[in-house]
């Protein structure tokens, strides 16, 4: 059995700017996105905006309504970025097994920690202090002995507090939660199992973990275990660098989405810059996933496999965009959207595909695209686009978020 810690950087970005401008402390403060360029959403918020419902990911426009006084700064992603690599020098005073989940959160694998630094919760509490006496930041620690656990421990109390959820008493403590406090279960995840009477994380434990597999997939009997404490995944060194699972591209919009063309005009976008860092990486992906977020804020997931394995920026965004038309509901304009090539596959080696898969036509679409990126290597990435892509798109003027998946989470 594992000793694992989760410590989370408590409200990081809005803590930072409240640490660094003193004059914030006693406002409701909020850090957000760009408003010119539709990234206008709350990105981090003190405990004092929360108090007024302020809630992350939410617009701007609409977290003043709840809070007049808000006070909006702009994010400082260097600088946070560099506090986060202090607040590690911390941690590698315990262990040298850190694994980094985003720039505010780490597990730390402590088993080997105790014979130098005392019991789970006198390093929990060492390293808790440490980093508010040398950094002026608070952290909430989750202490128990699976990664998943720790991770529901650190979010159970906040701000500057230790949670343990021991063998003896984790199902006491957990099981009474709603299901999707659990890490891999998102809104779509959430629906399904409520579908099943499936409300609490007490509920995901009894049931019958074949009968989530038959509706969720391999997914389901990885939520079962983590939920039952099974769950066996290990801390990996600082630097570690799994395999890559999926490989995609995210935006959100300037202006909100009306139209299947203009829904097509920013896939194919995304595809471009995702089918460039596949061939990088001399990978194929061999299906695709696309999110959509409606400008309420509801988000919507679908994915399907390929035919033929690919790393073509027209297949992948041709076949996204099939899932879209056949899935998507014109009930809202759309705010956001993201592309992702899953279940990838070396392209070096030999690939399987269907008996109607057009495998000559990938082929080719695959050549044109490697002559296009030596073309935009030596005379910079505007030479050479799609046609399609000529007219404005819808895309924020700052890069679009890059994402790159090496956990498989449900959700």
């Amino acid at each position: 059995m594992r000793d694992i810690l989760h410590c989370d950087l408590n409200n990081f970005y809005a803590s930072v700017e409240c640490r660094d401008n003193p004059s914030l402390n006693g406002h409701p403060v909020a850090v957000c996105g760009s408003v010119e360029d539709r990234a206008g959403i709350v990105l981090a918020k003190n405990y004092i905006a929360k108090e007024f419902g302020v809630k992350t990911a939410e617009k701007i426009y609409e977290a003043k309504q709840k809070c007049p006084h808000l006070v909006i700064v702009p994010p400082r992603m260097h600088e946070y970025s560099r506090i986060s690599k202090e607040v590690r020098k911390i941690y590698a005073r315990y262990t040298d097994l850190i694994e980094p989940f985003g720039m505010d959160e780490c597990w730390l694998d402590i088993t080997g920690s105790h014979y130098l630094f005392g019991s789970n919760e006198e390093i929990a509490y060492r390293i808790k202090e440490e980093v508010k006496t040398e950094l002026g930041l608070t952290i909430s620690v989750g202490v128990s002995f699976t990664k998943v656990l720790a991770k529901l421990g650190s979010d159970m109390k906040k701000p500057d507090a230790i949670t343990v959820l021991s063998y003896d008493n984790y199902k006491r403590k957990i099981y009474p939660l709603a299901a999707n406090e659990l890490i891999g279960i998102g809104p779509a995840t959430m629906r399904r199992l409520e579908k099943m009477r499936i409300h609490t994380l007490g509920d995901l434990a009894a049931c019958d973990p074949q009968m989530l597999v038959r509706h969720l997939g391999k997914g389901g009997m990885w939520l079962w275990r983590a939920v039952n404490g099974f769950d066996d995944a290990i801390v990996h060194e600082m630097g570690y660098e799994p395999e890559a699972k999926s490989m995609g591209n995210s935006t959100t919009l300037r202006r909100d989405l009306y139209t299947n063309e203009q829904v097509w005009q920013v896939m194919l976008s995304l595809a471009e810059e995702v089918c460039r860092r596949l061939r990088l990486a001399n990978q194929c992906a061999g299906g695709v996933c696309i999110s959509i977020k409606t400008n309420d804020l509801d988000y919507h997931e679908f994915q399907v496999q390929l035919d033929y394995p690919t790393n073509s920026a027209l297949l992948l965004a041709q076949n996204g965009f099939k899932l879209f038309l056949k899935n998507f509901d014109w009930h809202l304009p759309i705010r956001a959207v993201g592309i992702r090539g899953i279940s990838l596959i070396s392209s070096r080696i030999e690939r399987q595909c269907s008996m109607f898969a057009d495998s000559d036509r990938a082929e080719k679409l695959e050549t044109l695209d490697k002559v296009s990126d030596r073309l935009r290597e030596r005379f910079g990435k505007d030479v050479i686009f799609p046609a399609r892509l000529k007219n404005e798109l819808f895309l924020t003027h700052e890069k679009v978020n890059i994402f790159q998946s090496t956990h498989s989470f449900a959700g």
